[in-house]
C-alpha cells in the first residue's frame, strides 16, 4: 500500500482490463467525499473516452448509490461492459428534450449529475451541430435538472493562449478563446450551466480539463507513437498539460462534494507544463530512436494553473514520469489504440 491508502502503482499494464482496473480504483478520499453527498449519481454522455471509467469508479466508490449511465450507446459493447460493472444504462438521444425530461431526476433520487456530453472533432465542418451539442443541449439539461448538483466537463480551450514560461491561466482569466466554433461553443456550454445555476440556485462546478491520458489515446500516446514510427512530430503547439485519466475522473467525482452556488470553474490537469520536444526526447531515449521534428514552438499555448485543484485534492496520484514509462511500454509492445488522435498541435481552432 502507498501512503494514500491505495495499492502501489504497477510498473506496466498486462492488458486493457488491467488498465481499467487500476484506473477505476477509488481512493479513500473519494469514498469519503461521495459518502458526504445525498442521492444517486447520473453520468450523462457516459459513452465517450472517459465516461465508462468514471462511471465504474463511481460504482466502486459508492456501492450504496445507484449509478446511471446515459448515452446513445452506438457502441453496444460499451453498454454491455458498464452493465456488467453495475452501472444502470439508459439509452437517450440528448438532442430530444422530451427524452431528457423522461430521465430519472430528483424525484427518483438522482441528486448528482456528471455532465460529459459534447462534440469536438468535425466541429469545423458542422458548426450548427457543434453549437447544438455544446450549448443547446446544456441549456436543456440545466433547465430540466435544475434541482440536481452538477459537475460539468469543460475544456482548457475556453481560455486564450498564455505564455509557455508562465504559471498558466487560472480560473480568474476571462473565458475568451481564440477563434473557432469548438472553443467558443464550449464557452457557450459553461454559460448555459451558469445561467441555470444562477436562475435556479443549482450548485455546480465547471471542470476545465486539459488532456486526460489513457494508454490508448492522449497527447502522450500521440507523441510516443509518432516517435516510435519515425514520423515527423509537429512542434507548433510546443507545450501541453496532461493528467492520468484516473486522476481526472477522481477529481471530477470529488467535486460533487465541493460544488458552489452559483457554479464556478476549476482547472483540472497535471501540475507542470510539458514541453513536447522534451517529451519526444524522453520517448526517443526509451525506444532507442532519434526524434524527427517539424515546425517551431510558439511562445504561447493552452496551459493551466491548477493551484485551486491542488489545494482541494493535493497533487495527482500518477506523476508524469510514470505515465511516460507506461505509455512507452504500451506503444513498444503494440498495445491497443482507440485511433482517436488529439490534434494537440492545432492552433487555429479548426477541429
Amino acid at each position: 500500500m502507498s501512503d494514500t491508502g491505495m495499492p502501489a502503482l504497477p510498473k506496466r499494464f498486462d492488458d486493457i482490463e488491467h488498465v481499467e482496473a487500476v484506473m477505476t480504483e477509488p481512493s479513500p478520499a473519494l469514498v469519503a467525499d461521495l459518502a458526504r453527498i445525498d442521492g444517486d449519481i447520473m453520468v450523462m454522455g457516459v459513452g465517450g473516452k472517459m465516461g465508462p471509467t468514471l462511471a465504474r469508479m463511481a460504482r466502486r466508490a459508492a456501492p450504496d448509490k445507484r449509478i446511471f449511465g446515459v448515452a446513445r450507446f452506438s457502441d453496444k459493447a460499451v453498454k454491455a461492459s458498464l452493465t456488467q460493472h453495475g452501472v444502470e444504462c439508459i439509452e437517450c438521444d440528448l438532442l430530444d428534450r422530451a427524452a431528457i425530461a423522461r430521465l430519472p431526476n430528483v424525484g427518483a433520487g438522482v441528486r448528482n449529475l456528471v455532465y460529459m456530453a459534447g462534440h469536438k472533432f468535425g466541429a469545423a465542418d458542422n458548426a450548427s451541430f457543434t453549437w447544438m451539442m455544446n450549448a443547446g443541449v446544456p441549456q436543456m439539461v440545466a433547465d430540466i435538472f435544475r434541482g440536481t448538483r452538477n459537475v460539468v466537463f469543460s475544456t482548457a480551450c475556453v481560455y486564450p493562449f498564455v505564455p509557455v514560461d508562465g504559471p498558466g491561466a487560472d480560473e480568474s482569466v476571462p473565458a475568451v478563446p481564440p477563434p473557432g466554433d469548438y472553443a467558443n461553443s464550449c464557452v457557450g456550454r459553461e454559460r448555459m450551466f451558469e445561467f441555470g445555476s444562477r436562475q435556479y440556485g443549482t450548485p455546480g462546478r465547471l471542470v476545465r480539463l486539459s488532456y486526460a491520458i489513457d494508454m490508448r489515446y492522449g497527447v502522450l500516446y500521440d507523441v510516443a507513437s509518432t516517435v516510435f514510427a519515425g514520423r515527423p512530430l509537429d512542434l507548433t503547439m510546443g507545450h501541453a498539460d496532461v493528467i492520468w485519466q484516473g486522476d481526472a475522473n477522481e477529481q471530477a467525482l470529488r467535486l460533487l462534494a465541493h460544488c458552489t452556488t452559483p457554479t464556478t470553474p476549476i482547472n483540472v490537469t497535471g501540475p507542470t507544463h510539458t514541453s513536447i520536444r522534451w517529451l519526444a526526447g524522453e520517448f526517443a531515449q526509451r525506444f532507442g530512436k532519434a526524434p524527427v521534428f517539424t515546425g517551431e514552438e510558439a511562445a504561447t499555448a493552452w496551459l493551466l494553473d491548477t493551484s485551486e485543484a491542488q489545494r482541494l485534492f493535493g497533487p495527482p496520484r500518477v506523476g508524469l514520469e510514470t505515465m511516460i514509462d507506461w505509455v512507452a511500454d504500451w506503444v513498444q509492445r503494440g498495445g491497443q489504440s482507440l485511433g482517436k488522435p488529439t490534434h494537440f498541435s492545432t492552433r487555429d481552432g479548426k477541429y
